[in-house]
C-alpha cells in the first residue's frame, strides 16, 4: 500500500450526489404507489372497481410530473 488510497478522495462526493437521485426516485415511486394503492382499496371497499384505481393512477401521475418540474427547475436554476 505505499502511496495507494484505498478510497479515491471524491468518493463521499459522489455518494451524496447519487443520494439525492435515490431520494427522488424513492419520492416519485412511493407516491405513485401510494395514490394507486388508495384507489385500490377504495375500490374494494366501495365496488367501483376499476375507476378509483385508475382516479389514483393519474394522481400519481401527475404528482410524479409536479416532483419532476420542481426538481428541474432547481436544477436550472444552479
Amino acid at each position: 500500500m505505499n502511496g495507494e488510497k484505498r478510497f479515491p478522495e471524491d468518493f463521499g462526493h459522489s455518494v451524496r450526489a447519487s443520494s439525492d437521485y435515490i431520494g427522488l426516485g424513492l419520492q416519485v415511486s412511493g407516491g405513485f404507489a401510494f395514490f394507486v394503492f388508495i384507489g385500490y382499496w377504495a375500490d374494494s371497499k366501495i365496488g367501483t372497481s376499476p375507476f378509483l384505481l385508475l382516479a389514483g393512477v393519474v394522481v400519481g401521475m401527475v404528482g410524479m410530473a409536479l416532483v419532476l418540474m420542481k426538481v428541474v427547475r432547481a436544477a436550472n436554476k444552479k
